[in-house]
């Protein structure tokens, strides 16, 4: 599902935007790629400490979009690249997934898994 130059961004740092919608309103909230962890070949895994209104639209309506890149990747043409993922979200507070993603950040008090859909680069 993930391409060897997306596993490749998540080792470098940039931002990821994580885009839900309900009720007609889209909200965004960002994180960074480095919390990103990839499970069972097409879910990513990301710590979610605050997120209330992620959850709140989650809950109505669990398409997601996501953005993330790094300049640090050679991109199509140069360096940078970037990615726009779109799946289905949920939030764990327990289980294997979400006790592996406590272990590496202590922070979190859930756990935002999306099952990736699709995973395109775009730059």
């Amino acid at each position: 599902m993930f391409s060897e130059k997306f596993i490749e961004v998540l080792k470098h740092e940039g931002v990821v935007s994580i885009v839900s919608i309900a009720e007609n309103e889209a909200h965004v909230v960002n994180t960074w790629n480095r919390y990103l962890e990839i499970a069972d070949g097409n879910k990513l895994l990301i710590p979610a400490a605050a997120m209330i209104k992620t959850e709140k639209n989650v809950k109505l309506n669990p398409r997601v979009k996501l953005t993330l890149g790094s300049k640090e990747v050679m991109g199509y043409k140069s360096m940078g690249t970037g990615f726009l993922l779109e799946g289905t979200a949920k939030f764990l507070k327990e289980g294997e997934h979400y006790d592996m993603m406590l272990k590496k950040c202590p922070f979190l008090t859930r756990v935002l898994e999306v099952t990736v859909d699709s995973c395109k680069q775009t730059l």
